[in-house]
């Protein structure tokens, strides 16, 4: 018989229409070489305004995960939300899969799609990875950057010496890239302090049908990139003002790779850490993860910032 009703489907409805009745329109972008990019825009851009770039991480498309944020900036920022490739409606036929490739081409469509040029910008997760990476290539187009839960400066190495609770690169991909009930339910676990339990297999198997199930491969190759020839010796430093945003009981990207990053960044950087919260700190603690965005995207000198390099709600 045939799936008359699909929760996900419904919920990333909703999803389209809040963005639409936020101010935001979905706009596709062809940057050519068979690479496409999905972003939601602006529909009546202010000049006067600042941009604000929101990049999200693996597991739904960007919607899922901004969307408790868009009435917090909407009102100060010309905000752009896009999907990285390979999530939501963005993918390309090009080989590459590195966080730098990434950044490429969200810069491309920025600049020559909409005639962006300057920015601050979020980056959750791999997001992070890729919004750093932005500000390496791009340093005279990024004002501010927040990196959250993303361990831009793990090493290759990290993996073997045990810092993380998988073992190999293979347990981390069918985790991340859950394709079956048991394997989100073990994501969920990973990702919240306190994981919603109960869930039929029919909601969970839903998700993975609607949201899961396509460019597995490419996600896999996303994934191996980050962690291939990294060292931190080879790590290169930004000078933007840096919010570093960090769950105190983080699984997949632990507290010390916020640590790291504090300390290599050195007085450009300042850690937050939020206490109770894991990976998923922007659904766990959505009020303190606001709160601190804005205090740091929306207030003119960075110095003036309340917190110490260390700071826990």
């Amino acid at each position: 018989m045939a799936k008359l009703f699909s929760f996900t489907s419904m919920r990333d409805r909703w999803y389209r229409y809040f963005f639409s009745f936020s101010g935001l329109q979905s706009v596709s972008k062809d940057l050519g070489d068979g690479t496409i990019m999905h972003c939601w825009i602006p529909r009546s851009y202010k000049p006067y305004k600042p941009n604000l770039l929101l990049l999200h991480g693996f597991g739904a498309n960007a919607m899922w995960q901004y969307a408790d944020l868009l009435s917090h900036f909407t009102s100060k920022f010309n905000v752009f939300v896009p999907d990285l490739l390979f999530f939501g409606g963005s993918f390309t036929k090009r080989p590459e899969r590195s966080e730098s490739f990434q950044a490429r081409c969200v810069m491309k469509m920025l600049e020559h799609g909409f005639g962006v040029r300057r920015m601050s910008l979020v980056g959750i997760s791999y997001g992070g990875f890729v919004g750093y990476n932005m500000c390496v290539q791009f340093p005279e187009a990024v004002e501010r950057v927040v990196v959250c839960c993303a361990g831009v400066c793990l090493e290759e190495k990290d993996l073997r010496d045990g810092l993380f609770r998988v073992s190999n690169v293979e347990e981390a991909e069918r985790i991340l890239l859950a394709q079956t009930p048991e394997k989100l339910r073990e994501l969920m676990k990973f990702s919240f302090v306190k994981p919603l339990k109960g869930i039929p297999d029919y909601f969970l198997s839903d998700f993975v049908n609607v949201m899961c199930s396509e460019f597995v491969i490419e996600k896999r190759e996303l994934i191996r990139s980050i962690l291939k020839d990294r060292s931190q010796s080879r790590f290169p430093k930004i000078d933007q003002p840096t919010l570093i945003l960090w769950g105190d009981k983080d699984q997949i990207f632990p507290l010390i790779l916020g640590q790291r990053l504090e300390r290599h960044l050195g007085e450009n950087a300042r850690l937050v850490v939020i206490a109770n919260a894991g990976h998923a700190v922007n659904f766990e603690k959505p009020k303190e993860f606001a709160k601190h965005l804005k205090d740091f995207l929306c207030n003119d000198s960075f110095s003036s910032l309340s917190y110490s390099s260390s700071f826990s709600i």
